[in-house]
């Protein structure tokens, strides 16, 4: 059970996009080195305001590329990094991860799964119309986001596009998802 990472990106600088990148490092409890989100507490501009002494369970945000096929179906072009994550993964269903779920990415990277990536205005401000394609709606009309998960560092290490992703589910009841 597991997949690829496609790609990887990182920024140093506050934008809604990250370049791509030969590889990133993940330092354990930070995040992504040299990444404007990365840090043991929130680096996201609307949760620092709110308090900044939050725990920063954003450290590493990770999207299937498969969305990008999908969103390409209703006439959007998006490719990795575009939409701010720092890991593209292939074959490997993001959304339906329990919270706790670790993932081994590359040869010693760990990171833990902490909740969904809220979808944010800046996806219509990167392409009109696309956040309709990042939100849809489950059996019972409650909003299903899919712009990715969310994680943090628990074992650094240098990650690279064509890296192996390993999935290690929790123990106990799974948890479902939500918001981080």
């Amino acid at each position: 059970m597991g997949g690829t990472i496609s790609a990887v990106s990182s920024n140093g600088t506050y934008s809604f996009s990250k370049p791509n990148r030969e590889s990133i490092t993940l330092l354990a409890g930070f995040g992504v080195e040299g990444d404007v989100h990365g840090g043991a507490t929130v680096k996201h501009r609307f949760r620092m305001r709110k308090d900044p002494s939050q725990p920063n369970l954003r450290q590493v945000h990770l999207i299937h590329e498969e969305l990008f096929e999908d969103v390409r179906r209703a006439g959007f072009e998006v490719a990795a990094g575009e939409l701010g994550e720092n890991v593209t993964t292939r074959g490997v269903d993001l959304l339906t991860l329990p919270r706790g779920t670790r993932l081994r990415l590359g040869g010693t990277a760990v990171v833990e799964v902490t909740g969904l990536r809220n979808p944010c205005a800046q996806i219509d401000g990167f392409q009109k119309g696309l956040m309709k394609q990042v939100v849809s709606r489950d059996e019972n009309g409650r909003p299903r986001f899919l712009s990715g998960i969310m994680s943090v560092v628990v074992t650094g290490g240098v990650v690279r596009p064509g890296d192996t992703v390993g999935i290690d589910l929790p123990s106990g009841p799974h948890e479902p998802l939500d918001i981080v």
